[in-house]
C-alpha cells in the first residue's frame, strides 16, 4: 500500500510539474514581449538620458544635465502646461460625456443598436481623418463659420487651429467627441453587469430615476471610474497625432499646441537629441505613474471589472 501510494504520489507530482510548464508555456511568449517591447526600451531610455546622446554617435555622460536642462527649457515648460491643460478639461468631460451615452443607451429604447454603433463609430475612424476634416470645417471660410455668420448675420472668418487662443481648444473639443465612445462601451460593460436586484428595490423604496442614479449606479460603477480614468488620463498626457497635424509639427500657432510627445518627437526626429528627447520621455513616464498612483488612491482598492 506504501509503494502504491508513494507511485501516486510521485504520478500527481509529474502532472502537476506538467500543468505548470504548459501554464508558463502559455504566458512565455506575452511576457517575453512585453519585456523586450516595453520593460527594455524604457530601460534603456532612463539610461541614455544620462548621456549627451546625438545622431553621430556623440556619446558623453552628462550626469542629471539632461534634467537640469528640462527644468529651465521654455519649450517644455509650454508643452508641460499645455498637455496639463489639456488633460485637466478634456479627462473629465469624456468621462461624463461616456457615462451619459452608457446610460442612453443601456435603456429599451427604439434602434438601440443603431445608437451604440452611431456612438462609437468616431472612435474606430482614424484620429488623423477626423482631423484633416475638422480642419477645414473649423477654417476660416469652413461650415462652421459660415453656420455662425448665417445665425448673427455677419462675417466670421475666425480660423479655431489657426489661432492661438483657440487651437487647443478646438483640439479638446475633437478629442472629446471621438474618444467618449470608447469611454462609452467601457461604462456600457459594467452597467449591464450591475444586478437587477438593486433597482428593485430601489424602486421598492420609491426613489426616482435621478436618485436611483446618484445612490445606486453611480457608486457600483466605481471600478469603471476607476479604469476609464486612468485609461482616460494616459490618452490625453500622450496627445499628439491632433497636435502634429494640424501645427505641421512646430506646435504653433505661438506653441500654443506644443505637447509633451511633440515636443519630444522634436526633439529626437529633429534635433536629433536622443539622451534630452530620453529624459523628456522618463518625465511624462513619473507623472502618468504618479498620477496613475493618485488615482489608485483616490479610487481606493476597488477591482476593475
Amino acid at each position: 500500500m506504501a509503494t502504491v501510494a508513494k507511485k501516486r504520489g510521485t504520478t500527481l507530482g509529474r502532472e502537476s510539474v506538467r500543468e505548470a510548464l504548459v501554464g508558463y508555456a502559455f504566458v512565455f511568449l506575452p511576457i517575453a514581449s512585453f519585456l523586450i517591447f516595453f520593460m527594455y526600451p524604457l530601460g534603456y531610455a532612463a539610461y541614455i538620458s544620462f548621456f549627451d546622446w546625438g545622431a553621430l554617435g556623440k556619446i558623453e555622460s552628462v550626469g542629471l544635465g539632461n534634467y537640469r536642462e528640462l527644468s529651465h527649457d521654455f519649450l517644455f515648460g509650454k508643452a508641460l502646461k499645455n498637455t496639463l491643460r489639456y488633460a485637466v478639461i478634456v479627462v473629465p468631460s469624456q468621462m461624463a460625456l461616456g457615462l451619459l451615452l452608457a446610460v442612453i443607451v443601456n435603456n429599451a429604447l427604439r434602434f438601440r443598436t443603431f445608437f451604440r454603433a452611431a456612438f462609437y463609430f468616431p472612435a474606430i475612424a482614424g484620429s488623423i481623418a477626423i482631423t484633416a476634416v475638422a480642419t477645414y470645417i473649423l477654417s476660416a471660410d469652413g461650415l462652421l463659420n459660415a453656420l455662425i455668420s448665417a445665425i448673427t448675420g455677419e462675417t466670421y472668418d475666425h480660423s479655431w487651429f489657426g489661432e492661438s487662443d483657440t487651437a487647443l481648444q478646438s483640439i479638446m473639443a475633437l478629442n472629446i467627441w471621438t474618444t467618449s465612445g470608447t469611454m462609452m462601451l467601457f461604462y456600457l460593460a459594467s452597467l449591464q453587469s450591475i444586478p437587477t436586484d438593486v433597482y428593485e428595490a430601489a424602486a421598492i423604496d420609491g426613489a426616482g430615476a435621478w436618485r436611483t442614479f446618484w445612490k445606486v449606479t453611480f457608486p457600483l460603477l466605481k471600478p469603471a471610474h476607476f479604469f476609464v480614468a486612468v485609461v482616460s488620463v494616459i490618452g490625453a498626457l500622450q496627445v499628439f497625432d491632433q497636435a502634429f497635424f494640424v501645427s505641421g509639427g512646430g506646435g504653433g500657432p505661438n506653441y500654443s499646441t506644443m505637447t509633451i510627445v511633440l515636443y519630444l518627437y522634436n526633439t529626437a526626429i529633429e534635433g536629433a537629441r536622443f539622451g534630452y528627447a530620453s529624459a523628456i520621455g522618463i518625465v511624462l513616464f513619473a507623472i502618468i505613474a504618479t498620477l496613475t498612483l493618485i488615482q489608485r488612491l483616490l479610487f481606493g482598492r476597488a477591482e476593475v471589472a
